[in-house]
């Protein structure tokens, strides 16, 4: 496919030597004629909706927008993508955008430019379908405890996942997720002290342990979300050294 204009998206973007040396970068691989643009997004997406309602509303062809926010993933790239088909709304057909390299921090103007010519990566920025809805998605579920466990690359790597497997399956057994005197269940990323991970969280209580084993598992289901207790064989200190 054949852009008039490339947008290159992501935060972290704003003026600086580095961001000068990727704009000169891009523009030397991608020629002088081309008009390359690099938006910043680190405090709000403003300026990315400005440009590309002006492209839309003053010029002719096709634009593409790079993302390459290194924190982001499939999710984000929806919602952007709906945000962006608002705008597109009137010129259908002549917006599309790739999320080819989110989630990568080893970013280069080299990588940048090679996902422009691979077009199986673009998606229109059109037939968005509506976020789905249910009715009692309106609604705050039935909790005593709120148990936050965390999925971040630290405590995965530490075994958390087969042991969250384990305590839902001992909280389903016992038939107390979602219900008045039981346990919602939330996925997190990083909530730290990544070096006492796997961690898990329980509010309001605001207790904070460290799950790393089948034991304290069982003793954080059976202390706490079951018994209401705290599960002291496994807590967590707030005045410790979390570092260590």
């Amino acid at each position: 496919m054949s852009y008039r204009r490339v947008l290159f998206v992501g935060p972290d973007l704003a003026e600086g030597s580095s961001t000068l040396a990727f704009r000169q970068q891009l523009q030397g691989l991608r020629g002088p004629e081309a008009l390359v643009d690099v938006i910043d997004t680190a405090t709000g997406f403003d300026q990315l909706w400005q440009v590309t309602g002006a492209f839309l509303r003053e010029s002719e062809g096709l634009l593409l927008i790079v993302d390459l926010d290194p924190g982001a993933d499939s999710a984000y790239l929806d919602w952007l993508r709906s945000e962006l088909q608002t705008l597109a709304e009137s010129t259908p057909g002549r917006l599309f955008i790739t999320g080819a390299l989110l989630g990568r921090h080893d970013l280069s103007a080299a990588k940048a430019c090679a996902v422009i010519e691979q077009p199986a990566e673009h998606l229109p920025c059109a037939g968005i379908a509506e976020v789905p809805a249910k009715p009692n998605w309106s609604q705050i579920p039935a909790h005593r405890h709120q148990l936050f466990l965390c999925i971040g690359a630290r405590c995965v790597r530490r075994g958390a996942l087969p042991l969250w497997k384990r305590l839902r399956q001992q909280l389903a057994a016992a038939d107390v997720i979602e219900k008045p005197d039981g346990v919602l269940i939330t996925r997190t990323y990083c909530q730290y002290p990544c070096n006492r991970g796997p961690i898990a969280t329980v509010h309001p209580a605001g207790h904070w342990y460290r799950v790393a084993s089948e034991a304290d598992v069982d003793n954080l289901v059976r202390e706490q979300l079951l018994g209401h207790r705290q599960a002291a064989s496994a807590l967590i200190a707030r005045e410790s050294d979390q570092t260590s």
